[in-house]
């Protein structure tokens, strides 16, 4: 005998923890990436990922699509749980790039990569700790300046304005490192 489990409508998960999943499961890495280029420790990382994954969980009735993005909201709350951390260990926000997988590169490419990363970590490290934020939130988080602008508070075009000038200190950084 065959029995099939039907859930009473009741039991049926709601718009907003299928919403939450859908951006758990898409945003997940990334706010990985972007925790982890703050706080340089993985295994802090991980628990400061899944607080913040905790806090906006609690939080997701309260979300306001008229105020943004889904995914800005959640960095903004990953972004205060990683600062929050920080604030905890009494230290500043260093920012590295996520080593890339070195052996799949060809020798002659993973030399030049290598050398490459290199001198962009060293001029990440000449920059302020709110230019390493922006870059950051654009490359290792993938978000969109407006996105950015929701997560600190600003104004896109002041987002932008502040971007341009990090990425042009980062590119004259890496310049003087060649």
């Amino acid at each position: 005998m065959e029995q099939t489990l039907v859930a009473e409508a009741t039991d049926a998960p709601r718009a907003a923890d299928l919403a939450f999943e859908r951006l758990y499961r898409s945003s997940r890495d990334d706010v990985y990436a972007y925790v982890l280029s703050l706080l340089r420790d993985a295994p802090a990382a991980e628990e400061v990922t899944a607080a913040a994954f905790e806090r906006a969980y609690r939080k997701r009735n309260r979300f306001d699509p008229e105020r943004g993005e889904p995914r800005a909201w959640l960095f903004g709350i990953a972004r205060n749980a990683a600062l929050d951390e920080l604030r905890r260990r009494g230290r500043q926000a260093e920012l590295t790039a996520e080593p890339a997988d070195l052996e799949s590169l060809a020798p002659d490419q993973g030399a030049e990569h290598s050398e490459r990363r290199l001198t962009v970590s060293a001029a990440l490290e000449r920059l302020e700790s709110n230019e390493r934020e922006l870059i950051a939130l654009k490359y290792f988080a993938g978000l969109a300046n407006a996105e950015i602008a929701q997560v600190l508070g600003i104004g896109e075009s002041n987002a932008g304005t502040k971007l341009h000038r990090a990425m042009t200190k980062l590119r004259e950084a890496c310049d003087g490192n060649a």
